[in-house]
């Protein structure tokens, strides 16, 4: 297949998860003999060339028009980069012919749609989360309702959805109300060998971080209060009076650091808790390798791929029993605790601590789990036979499909309202 992917973030351009994701899948798409082009935003702090072959994906960055619009007026932002992305895109369409368009959540809805309309291309919409469930199910302002309305304009212009876990499809047919049948369950992936790191090698780095007799427990990904790490802090010093020196790493970024470098200092845990900022993929991995527990203490996480990376680690994960994280430690791949709650938090991560064959158990039965499901290979695989059925529906659907106008649905929450005026 000739697949158009459409991303705001693609690295060396990375924010989160979302840019990682569509990386690995268009290089693994690749890998299986498709043909990828993928078109996303260019960043002046992070030049790289506008138009290259990178690792076989052909990759277009679009340049910011003037005037530059900064990224905290995101509605205007938006907007002008999808005018930007849909004119670099349509090039592409019109020089050669592509069997699908595949957009990564609302930031690229615009141009997807465009897209989809201008040249009668079936479009595969991924929502990676949903501005509903990173607010616990309450949109609290204009710009938060704007967002959700976008993510549901763009489920529906989709001919087929692609979410990354069970949880996710559930929420996204209650708050978008969407048939089962047009939405796809297809994991997030890692690439399973790229985890493997020599042993002598995490030793030494382990050496450098902490001492012969202290337990090593780390968080990574965003600062943010839906990811929970305050509920960490809270459990901390109940760990460290059952089990001894324990020092906590929280790797990541976010607008929630501020936040919780207070909360360190307002709980006396300056000595035993240590922020690394962001993280390079290998020196990421080489602190997954070296800590004892892994923890994804989020309140709310549509998959939670840092559990699946800190397994692919061979490190044991003690998760939020919640959305796609529920998913990942069912069977015994894993512990859980009640999120929110930092007493049943301590309690399970002493428990890992304390017990070396428990730990050991974990991993065995994570590591045979991830290269079943979350193995790259398996993922693209996956995300052709969505393309697939994509294409194949809307070969059936030309020219006799009637849809009705679109219009707001109602929900027995008032979500979809914006203010007045």
């Amino acid at each position: 297949m000739r697949v158009l992917m459409l991303s705001w973030e693609y690295p060396p351009r990375v924010v989160g998860g979302l840019g990682r994701h569509a990386a690995a899948l268009a290089r693994n798409l690749v890998a299986a003999g498709h043909e990828v082009h993928v078109v996303t935003r260019d960043h002046p702090d992070q030049p790289a060339p506008a138009d290259e072959w990178l690792e076989g994906v052909h990759v277009i960055r679009v340049p910011e028009a003037p005037p530059v619009i900064p990224f905290t007026d995101l509605v205007p932002w938006v907007l002008a980069f999808n005018n930007r992305a849909l004119a670099a895109a349509s090039k592409l369409v019109r020089a050669q012919d592509f069997d699908v368009v595949h957009a990564h959540d609302w930031l690229v809805a615009y141009a997807a749609a465009g897209l989809k309309d201008a040249f009668e291309l079936p479009l595969v919409a991924t929502i990676h989360a949903t501005e509903y469930g990173r607010h616990q199910g309450w949109l609290p302002g204009p710009m938060n309702k704007l967002i959700h309305q976008v993510e549901w304009w763009l489920t529906y212009e989709a001919r087929r959805v692609i979410v990354c876990s069970e949880y996710m499809r559930e929420q996204i047919q209650d708050i978008f109300q969407l048939p089962e049948a047009g939405v796809d369950v297809v994991p997030n992936g890692v690439a399973v060998r790229d985890f493997a790191l020599p042993e002598d090698e995490v030793t030494a780095f382990r050496r450098t971080l902490i001492g012969p007799r202290t337990k090593m427990v780390l968080f990574a990904g965003r600062l943010e209060y839906e990811k929970g790490v305050q509920t960490v802090l809270e459990a901390l010093e109940q760990v460290r009076a059952a089990v001894g020196p324990v020092k906590f790493f929280i790797a990541g970024i976010g607008t929630y650091s501020d936040e919780l470098r207070r909360l360190v200092r307002e709980l006396g845990l300056r000595r035993h808790v240590h922020f690394t900022g962001f993280l390079e993929d290998h020196e990421l991995r080489l602190h997954y390798a070296a800590a004892d527990v892994a923890v994804a203490p989020s309140i709310y996480e549509p998959f939670g791929l840092v559990a699946v990376e800190a397994m692919a680690c061979g490190t044991p994960v003690v998760a939020g029993d919640t959305g796609g994280l529920r998913e990942i430690v069912a069977g015994g791949h894993g512990l859980s605790f009640t999120p929110q709650d930092a007493e049943h938090l301590a309690e399970t991560l002493i428990s890992v601590l304390r017990d070396r064959t428990l730990a050991d158990r974990l991993v065995a039965r994570a590591t045979a789990r991830i290269a079943d499901r979350y193995e790259w290979g398996s993922v693209a695989a996956a995300t052709v036979d969505v393309y697939a059925r994509a294409v194949r529906e809307e070969a059936e659907l030309a020219g006799r499909e009637h849809r009705p106008p679109l219009r707001p649905i109602l929900h027995a929450a008032p979500i979809l309202e914006l203010d007045a005026g």
